[in-house]
């Protein structure tokens, strides 16, 4: 079962060695790090796994630090990469998205051939996805370049968790409401805002979003996936196993188990993701 996964994080040998050294100035990076599922993985660790998990592309990023510098020195490991094996990376730049120097690191990654920024933690980056004030320079950047943005969400319900942030379904709605030209996709099931796709005025608001399954198997049962399948959304949702900490086995377990049609699950394997990354270098931007 081919696929392409949408959620990859993979970290440079440099951050790896002074993970702790770096901590003591990135508080979310520590809480993440330390928590019982972390692991950790360079480029060479991801491109093993694909050949033996049948995965034809992998959309990469790095870590979402506070701290520009640390942000583009996972951006410059990326791009490496992107030139050593282009045939099979797809890459996310990382900024926070509210330092100074934010608007030229993105565009330096895009000229480099990068196609959307992201995964980005808004409590740990320290910016209000749901306010107007702080994300409209930024959007406006992302539409400007044909970027598109990949947020963490998690669920509002639930036991807490470290990483688990304080953007759930109702933050995300505001984004898109705010930006609804802004192409946006919503890790973790956006935090189950697809459920309000049922809503015509939210489905239009929705409607350059998608949302990738990372976490999943963690989450919810598989037959959220026929829920999905029977609301009309399956073309919404994005492969995405949050690599390393997951890898694609549990995901194809849930997809066979999930009763979801054949072409369903292509789709979410790599049609959906093939489309929305053909999307991405047709826009204004030569990548």
């Amino acid at each position: 079962m081919k696929s392409i996964d949408f959620h990859i994080h993979v970290y440079p040998p440099e951050i790896i060695r002074d993970a702790e050294r770096i901590c003591k100035r990135e508080r979310y990076f520590d809480i993440l790090i330390h928590n019982n599922v972390h692991k950790w993985a360079t480029a060479e660790d991801l491109l093993s796994r694909m050949e033996r998990d049948e995965i034809e592309r992998a959309v990469i990023g790095g870590f979402a630090f506070q701290d520009l510098g640390l942000c583009r020195m996972c951006n410059d490991y990326i791009l490496d990469w992107l030139k050593r094996c282009p045939e099979k990376l797809t890459g996310l730049c990382i900024v926070p998205p509210l330092a100074r120097g934010a608007e030229a690191e993105i565009l330096r990654c895009a000229d480099a051939g990068m196609v959307g920024v992201g995964e980005l933690f808004p409590e740990g980056q320290g910016i209000d996805i749901a306010d107007v004030d702080q994300t409209w320079r930024f959007a406006g950047l992302l539409h400007e370049t044909d970027l598109f943005v990949l947020w963490h969400t998690a669920e509002p319900v639930g036991h807490s968790y470290g990483g688990k942030g304080n953007v759930g379904p109702k933050e995300a709605a505001a984004f898109c409401m705010n930006h609804p030209e802004v192409r946006t996709v919503f890790a973790h099931l956006g935090g189950g805002l697809w459920l309000y796709e049922q809503m015509p005025e939210m489905r239009l608001y929705l409607s350059n979003v998608r949302y990738d399954l990372a976490a999943l198997p963690w989450l919810y049962e598989p037959s959220v996936l026929k829920i999905i399948e029977a609301a009309g959304l399956s073309h919404k949702f994005l492969m995405g196993t949050d690599f390393p900490i997951l890898d694609s086995t549990r995901y194809k377990k849930a997809l066979l188990g999930s009763g979801v049609s054949t072409m369903t699950m292509e789709r979410i394997n790599r049609l959906n993701a093939l489309e929305f990354l053909n999307s991405s270098q047709q826009g204004g931007r030569s990548h």
